[in-house]
């Protein structure tokens, strides 16, 4: 993350930095983006920099946690439903807003699963825990699979079909099969 000194540049200075890394990263990737470039493209000196970031590595993270946080915006909340139909409606509209969200912000696309893979797996995503949360209420999610593991499993998921709902996949309502299918009920082994 940066250092101390990048907070106390006006908030404009800062979202120039962070859009002129987002970028570059989008543009190359996190292992290829050049952090000669980065700042240059930032209007900054090597020397400044330095002052701001150890490295390219804190500008990645700095970018990351952006664009985590722009996703989480996005997606708001998640206000419990009453029924299951509520529940699935709302689950199918908050996606389509993601998606449209993704392909009108291709920089925040070209991270998103980077930035994804960051979040601690604990708290991996509390929009997600709350989704289950609420589907386990409503008798729609199961219970005889371990949290954490059904938590990854789903997020795994949402993010596969969000990339295929980007690349021009089929119908959204397959990601739901999809998802009704893993939180369903136990089958006979």
């Amino acid at each position: 993350m940066p250092l101390p000194r990048f907070y106390r540049l006006p908030p404009d200075r800062q979202r120039a930095i962070i859009d002129a890394a987002k970028t570059e990263f989008a543009h190359h990737g996190p292992e290829a983006a050049s952090y000669n470039t980065i700042i240059a493209k930032a209007g900054i000196s090597k020397s400044s920099a330095y002052q701001y970031f150890d490295g390219k590595d804190d500008i990645l993270g700095l970018v990351l946690s952006d664009v985590a946080d722009r996703l989480r915006a996005k997606l708001g909340s998640w206000v419990p439903e009453d029924t299951a139909e509520a529940f699935w409606q709302r689950l199918s509209e908050d996606s389509a807003g993601l998606v449209r969200f993704l392909e009108d912000n291709p920089l925040d696309r070209a991270l998103a699963d980077a930035a994804l893979a960051r979040i601690p797996t604990g708290n991996e995503q509390s929009w997600l825990a709350a989704v289950i949360d609420n589907g386990i209420d409503l008798g729609v999610i199961r219970t005889d699979v371990n949290r954490e593991l059904l938590t990854a499993a789903s997020a795994a998921v949402l993010r596969a079909g969000d990339q295929w709902a980007l690349a021009g996949g089929g119908h959204p309502d397959q990601i739901f099969s999809l998802l009704a299918g893993l939180w369903g009920p136990a089958h006979a082994r």
